[in-house]
């Protein structure tokens, strides 16, 4: 019985406590949503019930009650309640049921109620969450105490909730009706549905007339597959439809009809299995197709382990997660024939080749498993169309070529893991060049040609000492690549203002000064002409991401925008300059090293997927005893992986000793190149023209 807080002592004055809360007599009715129980007349009919489930709510107690054996509630003095007859009904109460508190009888039939669902309430508390062991999983393989079960203070009610993803078996009873609508709590109670019987002789299913069987054969189905697989025909009035009848263990569990102008229908009210099904018992291959027709084409083809989905295609992949067993009402006919794939190995997912097909085929692989999931593919009909499934080729091409498809039936894509065989296509572009930029794209300076060369989707890291013309540097390549190749980029350069950074551009495209004056005194200056053009260039070619407020960005922030300018503008580069004026908030466990190779990762992939050339500008730490000399990428403030991840690594590095050679003397330093065929580890020297900008060539004279 419900154990309350205390001893015996405190459930009387509890016991004494509810009774006050009964001011009217209860009458007890049956509901729909419930069994019958020993304490309700048994005035319907057994075929208003299903048959007992372990998952859904059972009609009878998980363990037999002898007719002569009083059901007993133990402690507190309670009366026994005598167990019904069989052969005759039982009483609403007994008379010592009907003498006691209505809020005790509650609470007893309440027990009761809860019993019969193999909930057992001796050891429970009243008014506060209890966990028990579900009756319906049992608690998995672990025996956890998953069940949540709350009866109310007052003994009227209970409610639970198993919390296993895989059960989640839930429900709510009383006692008896309360006055309130009972609508309000069928949500909570699972339904119980009854599952028909049915036969031939019940459904009134014929043998299929010579029309019929002529409509097969013009589909390449012979009369032998016809009888094997119980192919039958029922009458409505004048019309004649097609009955394919599904059958488990001999039994016949459903039937789904199909008439001459293609519109199916099933038997209500019968168990979802699939189409076929004592076919693939025991079998290690199994093939899955998309209709009847299929399945029987393709026992023309030699293939007997073969069965169909019962209700056809879904229009596209659910973005939800798969739901739990109870709650796949789907494809609840995969769930009801599970056993027999446990044996299986290999399973050919040969479903129609359109978008529903295909998505069939995904729904099945994700409840099946990928990893023992084939597909197939459908040879073509002509130079845009493919066959649509199993019968189209049957009947045009023929049972060899059908058995050709299933015999090169290949590996289900797994996210994530591929064999070079799915790449076969692209590696034939490249040998041949067909790809575009396989070389890579000229900077448009003849001395890094040999040495760097710009490919999509590639990281390059850029350093140099503080002045020494990183981001000029980088500017005017990619003025370089917007002339020669059309390039756009998305700039996010942090150290400079826009209107600085529209300058320095403009001059390295017109080659003209901005201003008239100061370092441009003696050079004409851009027209206002050229600078209309010229806005309209910069506009074209650049996208500008900025931080308006006062917060850093984060390098997350930075690639979504990229990603958006991407998609919306079609850039193919991206400038971030630089490393130090990003967010770099980290956890307090992660290491600078580790959040750098974190964030380069990060940077890899977004340049990798949107094939899309990235530059980063990284600062050197402070070089104590520098002597003028390039640094090193290893010099690089942060980690080591600054050069470890990236594709290619650069240093640009400016002459300050006149007496060492010309100041305007720019020395490209390329210290890794990831891909032999674009480059090479060398130094190249520019010549710097600081009116316009522009980085010219220099020849070795001059260099020397």
């Amino acid at each position: 019985m419900l154990r309350l807080p205390s001893h015996n002592q405190r459930f009387h004055l509890l016991l004494r406590n509810l009774s006050s809360f009964a001011s009217k007599t209860t009458i007890f009715m049956a509901s729909k949503h419930f069994l019958p129980s020993p304490l309700l007349p048994q005035t319907l009919s057994p075929k208003h019930f299903s048959t007992p489930s372990k998952r859904l709510l059972p009609s009878l107690s998980s363990k037999p009650i002898p007719k002569n054996h009083s059901f007993s509630l133990r402690t507190n003095g309670f009366c026994s309640l005598p167990s019904p007859s069989v052969s005759s009904p039982s009483p609403a109460y007994s008379q010592d049921l009907e003498d006691q508190p209505s809020d005790t009888r509650s609470l007893q039939i309440l027990n009761h109620k809860l019993k019969q669902l193999g909930i057992d309430i001796t050891e429970c508390v009243a008014g506060r969450e209890n966990r028990l062991k579900c009756p319906s999983c049992n608690g998995g393989e672990s025996g956890e105490l998953s069940l949540s079960l709350f009866i109310s203070l007052d003994g009227y009610s209970a409610s639970w909730l198993c919390f296993r993803a895989k059960c989640g078996w839930k429900g709510y009873t009383k006692a008896a009706a309360d006055g309130k609508p009972s609508i309000e709590n069928l949500g909570r109670v699972n339904k119980v549905k009854v599952t028909r019987q049915i036969t031939v002789e019940s459904l009134q299913l014929e043998p299929l007339c010579n029309q019929l069987t002529a409509y097969f054969a013009e589909r390449m189905i012979s009369s032998e597959t016809l009888k094997r697989n119980a192919i039958m025909q029922k009458r409505s009035g004048d019309e004649i439809a097609i009955a394919f009848t599904y059958w488990r263990n001999g039994e016949l569990v459903n039937c789904k009809y199909r008439d001459i102008v293609k519109r199916f229908w099933q038997e209500k009210d019968t168990e979802k299995i699939l189409y076929g099904l004592d076919d693939i018992e025991d079998a290690s291959d199994i093939i899955i197709v998309e209709g009847e027709m299929d399945k029987l084409a393709m026992e023309e083809a030699g293939f007997r382990n073969c069965v169909s989905v019962p209700d056809g295609a879904p229009p596209s992949v659910s973005k939800k997660e798969v739901p739990a067993e109870e709650q796949d009402t789907k494809y609840q006919y995969l769930w009801n024939c599970k056993e027999y794939f446990k044996k299986a190995s290999r399973i050919i997912l040969a479903t129609d080749g359109d978008l529903p097909g295909q998505a069939l085929a995904e729904e099945l692989a994700r409840r099946l498993g990928r990893e023992r999931c084939w597909r197939v593919k459908w040879p073509k009909k002509n130079d845009v169309d493919h066959f649509k499934d199993a019968n189209e080729v049957l009947m045009y091409l023929g049972p060899s070529v059908l058995k050709d498809v299933i015999d090169n039936a290949e590996l289900y894509p797994i996210r994530g893991l591929f064999n070079f065989s799915s790449f076969f296509d692209e590696i034939d572009q490249y040998y041949h060049r067909t790809l575009g930029y396989e070389f890579g794209v000229s900077t448009g300076w003849r001395a890094l040609d040999d040495l760097y060369n710009v490919v999509p989707g590639e990281l390059t890291i850029v350093t140099g000492v503080p002045n020494s013309g990183k981001s000029e540097w980088i500017d005017a390549l990619l003025c370089n690549l917007n002339e020669g190749v059309g390039w756009k980029f998305a700039l996010c350069s942090m150290e400079n203002k826009v209107r600085d950074h529209a300058r320095k551009l403009l001059e390295k495209s017109i080659k003209k000064p901005f201003f008239g004056v100061g370092y441009g005194s003696n050079v004409e200056r851009m027209s206002v002409e050229e600078l209309e053009k010229g806005k309209k260039w910069l506009s074209d070619t650049f996208q500008l991401i900025r931080c308006e407020n006062d917060s850093l960005p984060s390098i997350q922030w930075v690639l979504e925008l990229a990603r958006a300018a991407v998609l919306r503008h079609g850039v193919q580069g991206l400038v971030i300059d630089p490393y130090n004026e990003l967010d770099h908030q980290r956890p307090v466990s992660q290491t600078e090293t580790e959040y750098v190779s974190q964030m380069l990762t990060k940077i890899k992939r977004f340049a990798q997927h949107h094939s899309c050339h990235v530059w980063f500008v990284a600062h050197p730490r402070q070089l104590h005893h520098w002597i003028g000399a390039p640094p090193n990428l290893y010099d690089i403030s942060g980690s080591a992986h600054f050069i470890n991840k990236c594709d290619n690594g650069i240093v640009i590095h400016r002459n300050r000793d006149p007496d060492a050679g010309p100041v305007d003397l720019v020395q490209v330093c390329v210290r890794k190149v990831r891909n032999k065929v674009v480059g090479n580890i060398g130094d190249a020297f520019l010549s710097y023209d600081r009116v316009t900008g522009v980085y010219n060539d220099i020849d070795e004279s001059q260099k020397k």
